[in-house]
């Protein structure tokens, strides 16, 4: 038995406005559906989400990550075009974390200057 459009929404943080969209793009192969009709998400939908959901959070575009589904569809034909995908953005984050890290830095050192002129 799967889960509800509702009850995947809760699960998985997106709301079920989200979910129908990804489904839309075809972030999300076309979900199942029950007797009635309706949306019928399974555990693996749900580790799928997660990871898009990542990939989000991460800064990948929604064109990618679209692009990322298609190779993902086609199977383990192209285990190489999405490492290679994904060894691309990892690359992207961590230079974004190294600027936001210069950031802080930056932010600490003002900081530290009110504190001592505060103290003075």
């Amino acid at each position: 038995m799967g889960m509800t459009i509702q009850e995947a929404a809760r699960k998985s943080g997106l709301s079920a406005h989200t979910l129908r969209y990804y489904e839309r793009i075809g972030l999300i192969h076309e979900v199942g559906r029950n007797a009635g009709g309706h949306r019928s998400y399974t555990a693996p939908d749900l580790e799928w989400l997660r990871f898009l959901t990542r990939l989000r959070a991460t800064g990948m575009p929604i064109a990618d990550m679209c692009r990322y589904a298609e190779l993902r569809r086609r199977g383990p034909a192209t285990l190489a075009e999405r490492r290679r995908m994904l060894q691309a953005h990892r690359a992207r984050v961590e230079a974004r974390i190294t600027q936001l890290t210069g950031d802080l830095t930056v932010l600490d050192e003002k900081i530290d200057f009110y504190i001592t002129r505060e103290n003075q």
